[in-house]
């Protein structure tokens, strides 16, 4: 016998079904030939593909940040990707947002019989077997299978940015004996292959350019593996490093940065980290 019981319905919980529903009559109208948004109309799931990764990206900057008003609100620009998304998909018929509650729903129940069923769990490790187990039935594939070390890492390729799934690959890969035996062997392996990219610029076929150059930034990411560094991490304070920067520059600058010559530019960029410097010395 199921122990799962239907929540009660609550104030609070009917005040958010009520927002919910509010939020998805509105992208309706947003979206409908009479009176609705020419921008909202053009769009396909194609075109908002680019704005589902930016909000969810942003939700992760407020997360990190623990901005609560921040994460409040970028979690609702999340939701109406997934709302608009509903939206056209329903103005075509194949599925609406309701199908997509409920299949979430359904998913959550079904994965979790130690909590909807009679499955016993004694640990967390436990609940990630039931739970890849169910979700290879799920899938029509055996639990040989989903086991399968391409099978794994083909899920990474397609759930991941590119940077982070690098991480994981090499991770998994490197534990089912991929790896170098010293480290040296991945610096020779990055020498390699920064000698083949620079030769394929030498050529005018851009597919094996960018096959080069996927091969160069996998190696640098093994590298980040070896010495116990996140490489999307490192690259997101690279970012964050290079505007700081730039907005030093354009403090002091009277002209916009593109009337400057590359040596002034230098000279400020270098003023720019000397005293970006200077401030996190002076904060610790």
């Amino acid at each position: 016998m199921s122990n799962f019981q239907e929540p009660t319905q609550t104030a609070p919980q009917a005040s958010s079904v009520q927002a919910l529903q509010q939020l998805i009559e509105v992208v309706a109208q947003l979206r409908s030939p009479n009176g609705g948004c020419p921008w909202d109309l053009a769009q396909t799931p194609q075109t908002l593909i680019p704005y589902v990764i930016e909000e969810a990206y942003e939700v992760v900057d407020a997360i990190r940040k623990g901005d609560r008003d921040a994460i409040a609100e970028e979690l609702g620009d999340l939701l109406l990707q997934v709302v608009l998304q509903a939206q056209i998909a329903s103005e075509v018929g194949q599925f609406s947002m309701t199908e997509v509650a409920e299949g979430i729903t359904q998913k959550l129940i079904r994965r979790h019989p130690h909590v909807f069923g009679d499955v016993q769990v004694e640990s967390v490790d436990e609940v990630h077997q039931n739970w890849e187990q169910i979700k290879a039935a799920e899938k029509g594939e055996t639990t040989q299978e989903a086991q399968l070390l391409s099978s794994k890492l083909s899920r990474y390729s397609t759930t991941l940015p590119p940077l982070m799934a690098g991480m994981k690959i090499s991770q998994k890969a490197a534990a089912a004996g991929f790896e170098w035996e010293n480290v040296e062997g991945v610096w020779a392996k990055f020498r390699e292959e920064l000698a083949e990219f620079q030769e394929a610029l030498q050529q005018e076929d851009k597919a094996h350019q960018e096959a080069e150059l996927g091969d160069l930034l996998f190696t640098v990411i093994n590298i980040a593996r070896w010495y116990d560094l996140e490489p999307d991490s490192a690259l997101a304070g690279t970012n964050q490093r290079f505007i700081e920067r730039l907005k030093k520059m354009e403090q002091v600058c009277d002209r916009p940065l593109s009337e400057y010559t590359l040596d002034e530019l230098e000279n400020l960029w270098q003023q720019a980290k000397v005293q970006l410097a200077q401030q996190i010395q002076n904060s610790h």
